[in-house]
């Protein structure tokens, strides 16, 4: 393991690449945090401040198109320009400074996250060409545990941040690590051939994606399993602070479960790729997901020991059928396709957190801990089984 991931970081571009992953993830998860504390202050509403996240979240609705639009054009210089034109974007949050400047932050966040699938499927479509398909695995686990790692910090950082400035220090803060991160995308040395022009309209071009994704019988498992999983992971999101409560702690120890979460997230990227190679992409996934559904047993139990063991379970688990899907789809799409099939699968699988969250937040309401937890954790283990017992199926032609 520790040679192919020296084997990676001695690569130039994946160390650019991870260069431009680590900043940019800094600045947007100061701002994820900072813009929540901003509305609430400005307004004195929890639930506008909620809606920061949904804007953020909202564009993964229409993933699919914008993912087609990855596929017409040169991934690297779309990177450039997309990094380019958000910190530009962020510069004009410099307007809000009452709640009429409010519609100027939503629509700032609603194209922030818009960007964000489209530079998604952009860089999911054009690692394979920089640093090869044998290494996926371990630079799909080393950016995850890059993301990882700056959730732990930078949510701290954008919060000090905002208290010594304000929201417009935050946003140019983020505006910053944009630019640094297109000078950093500038300087892979990647060679694309141009991409061929469709005469198809973007709606033929989206569904040829969204074909490719539904007929070849190895990706279609992986990706229904982890929107599932990121289904369940919205309902035990938010049990969080029934969970807390039962405790005996304050709603503040919750951070102490999410660090707990990142940590294992944390360590589970670093060692993805030699796991991947051990076992597969299936069997790496579906044991991830079997693992949350014993982190979902644990933090049945009233106790901090076994919560704590239960969020670090978590955090190991969640990521592991993310990175198998991702790899997978970036091994077996044609890279003419890649861009669409990503987004597609990132559709697919993350779009269901935020319904897992709502159905959560009504049934923790009405159901008791006791009852919840266990009964997330076997359908978690109902999620992992197909993968674990079945035999990988050989894959159809698109369309076939």
């Amino acid at each position: 393991m520790t040679s192919t991931i020296g084997r990676v970081l001695r690569d130039r571009d994946a160390r650019l690449y991870l260069g431009a992953v680590v900043v940019s993830g800094f600045g947007s998860s100061a701002l994820w945090l900072a813009c929540g504390i901003w509305v609430k202050e400005l307004t004195g509403s929890d639930g506008l401040a909620a809606l920061c996240q949904f804007a953020l979240w909202a564009p993964t609705l229409i993933g699919p198109p914008l993912g087609t639009l990855a596929d017409r054009v040169r991934r690297r210089p779309l990177l450039v320009a997309v990094n380019l034109a958000l910190g530009v974007l962020l510069l004009s949050l410099f307007a809000v400074d009452d709640t009429g400047g409010l519609w100027v932050l939503f629509a700032v966040l609603l194209l922030y996250g818009a960007c964000g699938v489209v530079t998604d499927a952009a860089e999911a479509a054009l690692v394979p060409i920089a640093v090869g398909k044998e290494v996926l695995g371990d630079l799909n686990g080393l950016r995850m545990s890059a993301n990882e790692g700056m959730k732990l910090v930078a949510p701290l950082a954008g919060a000090g941040l905002f208290a010594a400035c304000g929201g417009a220090g935050v946003a140019l803060l983020d505006a910053v690590t944009f630019v640094l991160a297109a000078g950093l995308y500038a300087l892979l040395r990647v060679r694309e051939a141009a991409p061929v022009r469709e005469r198809a309209s973007l709606w033929a071009r989206t569904a040829e994606g969204a074909r490719y994704l539904r007929g070849h019988a190895r990706l279609r498992p992986l990706v229904v399993a982890g929107g599932l999983t990121m289904l369940s992971s919205g309902v035990g999101g938010a049990a969080i602070y029934a969970i807390v409560e039962r405790l005996g702690h304050a709603p503040a120890y919750s951070g102490v479960l999410y660090a707990v979460q990142g940590a294992g997230s944390v360590a589970v990227g670093v060692a993805s790729g030699a796991l991947l190679r051990r076992f597969g992409a299936r069997r790496f996934g579906g044991a991830g997901i079997a693992l949350t559904g014993a982190a979902a047993a644990l933090s049945a139990l009233p106790s901090d020991a076994a919560v704590l063991a239960g969020s670090f379970a978590n955090g190991v688990g969640l990521p592991c059928v993310l990175i198998a899907g991702l790899t997978a789809v970036q091994r077996e799409t044609p890279g003419a396709l890649l861009g669409r099939v990503a987004a597609t699968a990132n559709t697919v699988m993350f779009t269901p957190t935020a319904l897992g969250i709502a159905a959560g937040a009504a049934l923790v309401e009405c159901v008791d801990l006791r009852v919840l937890l266990p009964v997330l954790a076997g359908a978690r283990l109902l999620i992992a089984a197909p993968l674990l017992l079945r035999r990988p199926a050989a894959a159809r032609a698109p369309g076939a």
